[in-house]
């Protein structure tokens, strides 16, 4: 058998610099081949095509398109029974990501002494791919510059070592020898039959940004398309969730009030009286809006009879849920658990939260929408208060007649993870 040689990390000097260079540049050096520009017969070519928007064109029905398979699991709130502190057990082993598409193994045999030297990292692997009769089509160059001297191991290690460094993915079709590289693939994330730690994933995975995302309710799946920065987090994530994770629950009650006073608005000033002193703890201006932390004296209840019919009408936008690992952001889109139709349905909450010693939790709360963020907070609550985002004006939704008012009401919990060797199937 061959004797294998070891990749000598000593000798290893891979490092990215800035890949500001345009992409008019030429490939082909002094030492490296052209890429190939010409697509080998049968082989689909990848164009982008900017098709032209007509308001005419045949839609999917409504009820088709508004179809979403979370809404039982995310858009139900139970106010009258919340726990402040709750245990999810789930089965660490379960987790699992896999790349799709094809990928075979690359050919067996070993390197010595390959270097190179700032260089992209497309033209190192042309090189390299050269001496293995491989040809190399790259999706989207340029790509990181790149250096490596005196690289000596396996051929994937190698390989391994510069798309790493570069930070772009590869694929392998050994049938054809041809090899692939882009900036993105597509994954699949296996996790544990417990659908608190789906959701959670979920709210992770949506607040990084990613939104095409494919969810499996069935093996309890969530596939997905990625750059390597962000497949890189997701890892990161799922080493988090193997440890014994805690996680920050926001339950979101998205209501709009029209007050009754047309020219002064909601008189929030009045709610110092209408409530027991320290009833309202904290009080902080954003641009837009003010976030207030508050005892369960004020609760969704009690916050609606002081609005009431004396001070305004009350029309229900959304609830739901989601969930925050600690030090992490997660994603809440209204439009999920709302209307789709209301003014507030391209509104999404991002959080990232941190349960702090003493049962404190510090909430970075950043109000987006499809027109950019709209505003930000930063508030430190103790476990078992709640926040309020008050004086968000109509006006920011791009709708003036008549004047309103929305008002976002979360109550934030914690959700410890607990490891278990056993089979857990459906745990909510």
């Amino acid at each position: 058998m061959k004797k294998r040689l070891f990749v000598n990390i000593g000798m290893l000097l891979l490092f990215c610099l800035c890949a500001a260079c345009s992409r008019e540049s030429e490939f082909g050096t002094g030492d490296t081949l052209p890429l190939p520009v010409t697509v080998p017969q049968g082989e689909d070519m990848d164009l982008d095509f900017v098709m032209p928007h007509d308001n005419n064109l045949v839609k999917t029905t409504k009820g088709a398109a508004e179809l979403d398979l979370e809404t039982p699991l995310r858009c139900k709130v139970n106010w009258n029974r919340q726990e402040m502190i709750s245990a999810v057990p789930y089965n660490a082993a379960a987790f699992s990501l896999a790349r799709n598409g094809l990928n075979d193994m690359l050919p067996r045999y070993e390197v010595n002494g390959f270097s190179f030297k700032s260089m992209q990292a497309e033209k190192a692997l042309l090189k390299l791919d050269k001496e293995a009769g491989i040809k190399l089509i790259a999706k989207d160059p340029p790509y990181a510059r790149i250096s490596g001297e005196n690289l000596r191991g396996e051929f994937s290690e190698v390989v391994n070592m510069i798309t790493d460094a570069a930070e772009i993915f590869y694929s392998y079709d050994a049938e054809r020898k041809l090899m692939r590289l882009s900036r993105r693939a597509n994954f699949t994330l296996y996790v544990p039959h417990s659908r608190q730690v789906m959701l959670a994933l979920l709210d992770v995975i949506r607040g990084s940004g990613i939104t095409d995302i494919v969810t499996d309710w069935g093996d309890y799946s969530i596939t997905f398309t990625s750059d390597y920065e962000t497949k890189k987090k997701i890892v990161d994530l799922v080493e988090y969730f193997k440890s014994n994770p805690v996680l920050v629950a926001y339950d979101v009650s998205v209501f709009r009030v029209y007050p009754a006073d047309k020219e002064n608005g909601i008189n929030w000033q009045s709610a110092l009286e209408a409530f027991d002193f320290s009833t309202l703890n904290t009080s902080q201006a954003g641009v837009i809006g003010r976030v207030l932390s508050t005892s369960n004296d004020l609760n969704i209840t009690t916050l609606r009879e002081f609005l009431g019919p004396q001070q305004a009408a009350i029309v229900p936008v959304a609830q739901g849920r989601f969930s925050v690992p600690n030090l992490w952001f997660s994603r809440f889109d209204i439009g999920k658990c709302g209307i789709r139709e209301a003014m507030e349905a391209d509104l999404s909450i991002l959080a990232k939260a941190s349960f702090e010693k003493n049962n404190w939790i510090f909430s970075h709360i950043t109000l987006d929408s499809t027109q950019g963020e709209l505003a930000q907070y930063n508030v430190r609550s103790k476990l078992g208060e709640n926040l309020m985002i008050i004086g968000l004006p109509n006006e920011i939704f791009g709708t003036k007649t008549p004047a309103s008012e929305t008002v976002i009401f979360m109550v934030p919990r914690i959700v410890r993870g607990v490891k278990t060797t056993k089979h857990i199937q459906n745990k909510l």
